[in-house]
């Protein structure tokens, strides 16, 4: 029998902290002979944390601080010109004055000349400078030649493959990963990351997300500013442009949304339209609805919100299994409902009563079909409350969980990148997830 467990990270991401980088595979023997194993994925981005990338970041910081170097050269040159080519003319004219004389000066005019020379005494310490200068330019030369060799010796060794054969080769190995990721199957939660803040951009309340059912390649943004009465929807080409502020459409929702617990799956958003229990999707390609429905007997309009208000009656979620509402009946008496949602015909396919207050939740995330509850939406927040769909059960956890902003009005997990979105008083905020994975072989009790 061999059991084998595994920390899983996120596959794939634009999100890795500066911090972060590769990690090794380890193993150990557990008391009970079983094996442990823990499996740290690495990100998309740690391609450029191996040495030859990281020299050439080292040669471009070297090639930045030749000019900057150079420019404060050339600012103090220009100054010295100036001067030398005041002195100039005063020498001009004290030769002038010179040759005029014909040998013959009073005492006056000798102590003018003796004056004047005076004044052209600092001259002598310019033109020292000048060739120190002279010698600095020439140590500078020698290092950009010496910078485009070792750039071209890089360029040699990285070899004969153009920037689109190895974005194609880095997407291709990105891909494996993902697959490689899901291969290994779900977990529990057992760590969140530091923040990593992507943009501050809008109000204190809103929602922002990408499609959690979209290739890899797809990188779309939308962006939702504000929780109630809002209709319009921006979409931005990728994480990048997002980031920006730049290449995006408008979508103006039909009907108005209420809350910020919305979500993109494939292709289409997933709402609480404003002052109903109505769950709408809207399909962005045609821009249109596709369906509405009642959620049977969930509170809307700050009847059962979270700890923060803000319409957040109605949560929708994405995890690994499909999509989910959280919300609360008056049946339920405040407690929190997750359903499981037919997202072609919007229809409950199951419904939990977790027991848990809503109105004592700072927010909710799914992760393979295990509601996880924070505790507030304040600063000092943390993951507190889990509850397993899968057994109908419950268990009470201490995840830490960094509030940076102080203000959490948003928070999604997305399965795709292994990662949470939030909405933290205006900052668009990125965690990674760690998760924790028992996987037994067929030989197994």
């Amino acid at each position: 029998m061999t059991t084998v467990r595994l920390y899983l990270v996120p596959p794939e991401t634009l999100f890795q902290s500066p911090e972060e980088g590769w990690q090794l595979y380890t193993s150990a023997q557990a008391p009970d002979g079983k094996c442990i194993c823990t499996a740290v994925i690495p990100a998309q981005s740690t391609c450029s944390r191996d040495g030859r990338s990281r020299e050439l970041r080292q040669l471009m910081e070297k090639v930045q601080n030749v000019s900057q170097s150079m420019e404060v050269l050339e600012l103090r040159t220009y100054r010295d010109l100036q001067y030398v080519r005041g002195m100039e003319t005063l020498m001009r004219s004290l030769d002038a004055r010179l040759r005029a004389a014909d040998g013959s000066l009073s005492a006056k005019s000798f102590q003018e000349l003796k004056d004047r020379m005076a004044e052209l005494l600092p001259l002598s310490s310019v033109l020292e400078q000048y060739k120190a200068d002279t010698r600095t330019i020439v140590r500078l030369r020698e290092e950009v030649r010496n910078l485009s060799g070792s750039l071209a010796a890089i360029q040699e060794e990285m070899g004969a493959y153009g920037y689109e054969d190895l974005q194609q080769r880095v997407m291709a190995l990105e891909a494996r990963l993902h697959a490689c990721a899901q291969k290994l199957g779900c977990g529990k939660l057992t760590g969140v990351s530091n923040p990593i803040t992507i943009r501050a951009m809008g109000s204190r309340f809103g929602s922002w997300m990408t499609d959690t059912m979209a290739p890899s390649a797809d990188s779309r943004v939308w962006y939702m500013d504000g929780y109630y009465k809002g209709r319009r929807v921006l979409e931005f080409r990728t994480l990048g442009d997002f980031i920006k502020g730049q290449n995006f459409i408008q979508h103006l929702l039909p009907q108005p949304w209420a809350g910020t617990g919305h979500v993109v799956y494939n292709g289409s958003l997933f709402y609480n339209k404003y002052q109903s229990n109505v769950v709408v999707k809207y399909h962005f390609r045609s821009r249109s609805v596709l369906v509405q429905r009642n959620l049977p007997g969930a509170g809307y309009n700050n009847t059962f919100p979270y700890s923060w208000g803000g319409f957040s009656d109605m949560d929708f979620m994405v995890d690994e299994s499909g999509l989910w509402a959280v919300y609360t009946t008056n049946q339920n008496a405040g407690n929190i409902v997750v359903s499981r949602l037919d997202p072609h015909t919007l229809e409950v396919v199951r419904s939990w009563d977790t027991g848990y207050p809503k109105r004592s939740a700072g927010e909710a995330f799914m992760i393979c079909g295990v509601l996880y509850v924070t505790n507030s939406h304040l600063a000092g927040a943390k993951v507190y409350f889990a509850y397993f769909t899968n057994t109908s059960s419950y268990e009470y956890t201490d995840v830490p969980f960094h509030n940076q902003y102080s203000h959490i009005s948003m928070l999604d997990y997305n399965p795709r990148e292994r990662a949470l979105y939030t909405w933290n008083n205006g900052h668009q905020v990125l965690y990674n997830v760690t998760l924790f994975h028992v996987i037994s072989t067929a030989g197994d009790p």
